[in-house]
């Protein structure tokens, strides 16, 4: 199967991320008035009708200095165009040809690729006398289109099939497989932390190339930008995520958005790695962090980066690791990871306890070791009594893995104290080794069989 690339391209704010999101059917890219929102390359699998592509948005082009971050989008946004099978240029039908669109139009008409010429919001009158003065450009005939109401599709799908016949030709014989022709599915690896930890500078040395927007300046991520990784034969999708800060300290709406997008990609990831600064680690916005990736129900590596500007490493580590143990009872054992994204150290050792901590996520234990284990407990230590009466557990078995879910049965079990029901959960996690996750505990009482016939007798 064929799947081509196809990029958006066009100045800031003429609805490339609109049109990005109306392709892949999902509201992935952020969105707003306000020009400039899409600063990294977003990835997504897009398909009109029966033809299937891949999608990438990307930040609006603007004339700047390569060094600035205005000029690092636009790098960005030029990799993408050289990537790409073909473009979609986008103009404003409502705003008119600008002197950056006949500016942009050369480079892209210079780079070779098949360009579909697409008149956004040219929904209505006015919008469709705009489209037309896109015929200047001299890209080919523009294609009316309304990537907010949906409107102009069919029209898109044609112009696309003529830009990439090889694609169009190969996939009217094939039927596509969304679920990757019956392949492992990739581990899905969120990167999360405080602004300017440095997880976009990490995953660039993962990937290895400068796929990411970096720079000296906090909060240049927004979206949740995801991509495909291979390491070591395993398939991994990576997302990179907005640095999350004090709830407090949010009042900008665009920031919300791409707080709000980084916690869409915990909860849809597999593992969550929580990277924090090593200079000033655990601070209060870190635990605050691993505690969402617990209720989350994410399974939990900690990497400490920065770790070359760190005096006294081995005395340092030890530290921090009882640290880890102290203030986060809650995914004990999580894996502790010393490492540097700008040097490229310590990806190996993050991504072995990954993968680690991925099987650790996944685990199922059998019903007869846990009882066995149970009947252990119970004998050594049985739950206390309330108001005279002994609590009775019966039997206890695992419900689901993703995380380790235990259900307990017995009866009386409303009435068992909490510091009873962690005393069972840190023993789970000790002698069946459950490092790094949450673990869920249910408590399920048995309906007393002889209460209907004493109601009856009543």
């Amino acid at each position: 199967m064929i799947i081509p690339t196809v990029a958006i391209i066009g100045r800031p704010n003429v609805g490339k991320s609109t049109l990005f999101n109306r392709l892949v059917g999902k509201k992935l890219a952020l969105v707003d008035d306000r020009p400039g929102v899409t600063r990294d390359r977003r990835e997504g699998e897009a398909r009109i009708g029966h033809f299937n592509f891949r999608i990438v948005d990307t930040a609006g082009l603007e004339d700047a200095d390569a060094s600035s971050l205005a000029g690092r989008m636009r790098g960005q946004t030029e990799l993408a165009l050289s990537d790409a099978d073909a473009v979609l240029f986008l103009v404003d039908a409502r705003a008119g040809l600008t002197g950056a669109d006949r500016q942009f139009a050369e480079l892209v008409r210079r780079s070779g690729k098949p360009v579909v010429l697409v008149a956004n919001k040219a929904e209505g009158g006015q919008g469709l006398s705009g489209a037309y003065e896109a015929f200047a450009l001299g890209l080919g005939d523009p294609v009316p289109l309304s990537a907010e109401h949906g409107e102009g599709m069919g029209t898109l799908l044609e112009a696309l099939l003529e830009a990439l016949p090889e694609a169009a030709a190969a996939q009217a014989t094939d039927d596509w497989d969304d679920e990757r022709d019956g392949a492992d599915k990739p581990i899905r690896v969120a990167i999360v932390g405080r602004p300017n930890a440095g997880k976009s500078t990490l995953i660039n040395r993962m990937v290895g190339t400068e796929r990411l927007l970096t720079g000296p300046e906090a909060g240049i991520t927004r979206d949740s930008i995801s991509l495909d990784w291979d390491w070591r034969g395993q398939a991994f999708k990576l997302f990179d995520t907005a640095g999350l800060r004090k709830r407090a300290r949010i009042d900008d709406k665009l920031e919300k958005l791409s707080v709000a997008d980084g916690l869409r990609a915990v909860r849809f990831a597999d593992v969550v790695v929580a990277l924090l600064d090593a200079t000033i680690p655990f601070e209060k916005q870190d635990l605050t962090i691993v505690d969402l990736i617990e209720q989350e129900g994410r399974a939990l590596v900690i990497g400490l980066n920065k770790w070359d500007l760190v005096a006294d490493q081995a005395g340092l580590l030890k530290e921090l690791r009882e640290d880890a143990a102290r203030l986060l009872p809650q995914v004990k054992g999580a894996a502790v990871v010393p490492l540097s994204g700008l040097a490229g150290r310590g990806i190996d050792r993050l991504m072995e306890a990954v993968v680690a901590t991925h099987a650790v996520w996944n685990r199922r234990i059998a019903t007869a070791r846990l009882n066995q284990w149970l009947g252990e407990v119970l004998d050594g230590h049985p739950p206390p009594a309330v108001a005279g009466r002994r609590i009775k557990i019966r039997y206890m078995t695992q419900v689901k893995a993703r995380p380790p879910h235990f259900a307990l049965f017995g009866n009386q079990l409303e009435s068992l104290p909490k510091s009873y029901t962690r005393y069972l959960v840190n023993g789970l996690r000790e002698v069946f080794d459950l490092p790094g996750v949450p673990i869920r505990l249910s408590l399920r009482t048995g309906a007393n069989p002889f209460e209907k016939k004493k109601r009856t007798r009543d």
